[in-house]
């Protein structure tokens, strides 16, 4: 009797596999499949440009310098919400709210950039018709720079949150979430800048 309570207790004494396992937050995992699903897309749509670049009338395009700068522009930001999110985990509601204002400056200032960019194909003649490289590169940048518009939405209402909100009460969870998604679309710009820089050459 006495050792069958021994073994009882010892028994609960043992960490659970639920406790075990860290469970992932729904708004991480609704993060990953939507990550997964823009991948699946842009990779649709760069494995068709390889297709068509083959074709004889294909024409290629001068990429404008102003991406480069953009380049740069979205590499700061990312720095900016990775330091945000440090600050907020830290309580550092000061240098959060600064941190985010600048990442979600800087998000606009990349779309603008963008637009620029664009502008410039325009005046290079790389228009909508035909068949090019052009074509895509109006496509896939778009479709990104829209990408980019998501997030920098939602760190809209980061940044007025932080203002009007009970900070206290927040959890890391959705600064978190914003990280990783500015943080992917950083990576996929770069990804996307390099294989037009190699193949669509």
């Amino acid at each position: 009797m006495v050792s069958d309570i021994k073994l009882k207790k010892f028994q609960n004494s043992l960490p659970s596999g639920g406790a075990q396992r860290k469970k992932l937050h729904p708004h991480k995992f609704t993060l990953w499949v939507a990550i997964g699903s823009i991948l699946m897309m842009f990779a649709g749509l760069t494995s068709a440009f390889i297709v068509k670049s083959n074709q004889t009338n294909w024409k290629t395009v001068a990429m404008p310098k102003v991406f480069w700068i953009s380049t740069a522009v979205l590499l700061l930001s990312s720095l900016m919400i990775q330091m945000a999110l440090r600050s907020f985990k830290n309580r550092e509601m000061n240098q959060y709210r600064l941190l985010i204002g600048l990442t979600l400056a800087l998000g606009i200032a990349f779309v603008f950039l963008q637009w620029i960019g664009f502008q410039q194909l325009w005046d290079q003649k790389v228009t909508f018709t035909g068949s090019g490289a052009g074509q895509f590169l109006y496509v896939i940048f778009g479709l990104h720079a829209l990408h980019v518009t998501g997030g920098i939405i939602a760190l809209l209402v980061m940044f007025v949150k932080a203002f009007i909100g009970k900070t206290k009460l927040y959890s890391s969870v959705p600064v978190q979430v914003a990280a990783t998604y500015w943080h992917f679309v950083d990576l996929l710009w770069l990804y996307l800048l390099i294989f037009f820089m190699i193949i669509g050459k």
